[in-house]
């Protein structure tokens, strides 16, 4: 609601400039001087000027004359932000993202995770040489809440954050990349000797949340600023738009939080809690910093409960026996989602027999210990680190081990499952991790 100006004019009232007059029910007349004011009696219906809004109001031994300051429109188009043209050729791009570009929809949180890892990573980094990025902010961490009555997914992370400049920079556009800025002023720095594979920021797997959502919103804060920004984009538009936080409940105390609004198709999908923590350990268990995804779990309790009494037998009010018993009740809470450690990433001098039957079973989903293993690491123009297991019991069938549709090979980029659809490089019978 607009504010509300009030001014009260009584007999002595004197105001510069033009002049009105009005009549008081007592039949005396008022002589109104102001610059606002209309001539020619304008003042008995009320009039607009200047953006102000004047209306007479008759009381008893007075007359006010009511100021509506019209600036509820003025307040609308200041929370509404400032609105960007995304670069020509990112409509095109983002078809080609959302269409062609990646053939399964689930893939979307994949991006998300590996962006807010990089965003973590990048902070660790860059804390190295100045701490005071790190605040009282918390751990290095990301949450995923999903709601399924309000079909929204939230990704949270306590990473490095964007300005409100790094924000038009790094989302305005599919080509320019944060990642690619970031490690091309870390090769100018000769000093900087750090292993910088994973820093990055958002690029163009961060477009792909507009594979299930309608509407996608990005508040985020940065350590060097001491502004929170939020970005805002609708599926098939051409814009954005950009508005500073004011609200203290929605501040961060640093990084980012991305909300997805879902497509009515996906709600129902990618909402539910056990899916969503599923997708985590598919394809993000061995992320470097811990996952919670918000999940239902159960947990016993003892409660006092009143005995009933038997058939014919009368007892009083307040002396009815009470039996504790104990119920199961549900609740939600904060669960990691990736507790398993790539053990590939370490040398195989380091690695116990023990660790590897068990990330085996984790990993596969196996109850047998593995008939044999092997961990090594090839360089050359393609350098990768590798575990082979061999199972411990034969498929049940024969069609397994010739299908040749095989998922027994699992790749790895930089911690994120990429894909385990391989054309029979290896029988059914082997499972390998990379």
């Amino acid at each position: 609601m607009a504010p509300v100006l009030s001014r009260s004019l009584v007999s002595s009232a004197s105001f510069i400039s033009l002049s009105s007059s009005i009549r008081h029910p007592n039949n005396k007349v008022f002589n109104l001087r102001s610059v606002f004011l209309p001539q020619n009696n304008g003042l008995r219906k009320g009039f607009s000027c200047s953006g102000l809004k004047w209306k007479p109001e008759k009381r008893i031994d007075k007359i006010s004359v009511r100021c509506e300051a019209a600036v509820a429109e003025q307040e609308a188009a200041d929370t509404s932000g400032e609105k960007f043209e995304y670069q020509a050729e990112v409509s095109r791009l983002l078809d080609l993202i959302v269409h062609s570009l990646y053939s399964h929809k689930e893939v979307f949180l994949r991006e998300l995770v590996s962006n807010a890892s990089d965003a973590l990573d990048k902070l660790r980094f860059l804390s190295v040489t100045e701490p005071s990025l790190l605040g009282d902010a918390g751990d290095l961490e990301i949450r995923i809440r999903s709601d399924l009555d309000n079909g929204t997914i939230t990704v949270t992370d306590t990473g490095i954050g964007m300005t409100k400049e790094e924000l038009v920079d790094c989302l305005g556009t599919i080509a320019q990349s944060g990642t690619s800025k970031f490690l091309k002023a870390l090769k100018e720095n000769k000093d900087a000797g750090a292993d910088n594979g994973l820093i990055g920021q958002f690029g163009v797997g961060f477009y792909s949340a507009f594979l299930v959502a309608e509407k996608v919103v990005v508040s985020t804060k940065s350590p060097k600023s001491d502004k929170q920004y939020v970005w805002e984009s609708e599926a098939e538009s051409s814009s954005y738009v950009i508005k500073e936080v004011t609200d203290p409940e929605k501040m961060l105390r640093r990084g980012t939080e991305i909300t997805l609004y879902l497509k009515e198709d996906d709600k129902y999908e990618f909402s539910d809690a056990v899916r969503i923590q599923g997708l985590v350990k598919n394809y993000s268990q061995f992320v470097a910093f811990p996952i919670y995804t918000w999940a239902e779990k159960s947990r016993t309790v003892e409660v006092e409960e009143e005995e009933e009494p038997k058939e014919g037998e009368e007892v009083p009010e307040g002396e009815k026996k009470k039996t504790k018993k104990t119920k199961t009740e549900k609740y939600w809470d904060w669960e990691l989602a990736n507790e398993t450690k790539p053990i590939w990433m370490r040398s195989a001098k380091e690695v116990e027999k023990d660790e590897y039957q068990e990330f085996y079973k984790k990993t596969f989903n196996e109850f047998l210990d593995p008939l044999a293993y092997t961990h090594f690491t090839t360089e050359g123009e393609v350098e990768f680190r590798s575990v082979l297991y061999i199972p411990g019991m034969a498929p049940l069938n024969n069609e397994e081990v010739i299908n040749p549709k095989t998922k027994n090979i699992r790749l790895y980029v930089k911690r994120v499952f990429i894909s385990d659809d391989f054309d029979g490089e290896l029988a059914r019978s082997l499972y390998i991790s990379i």
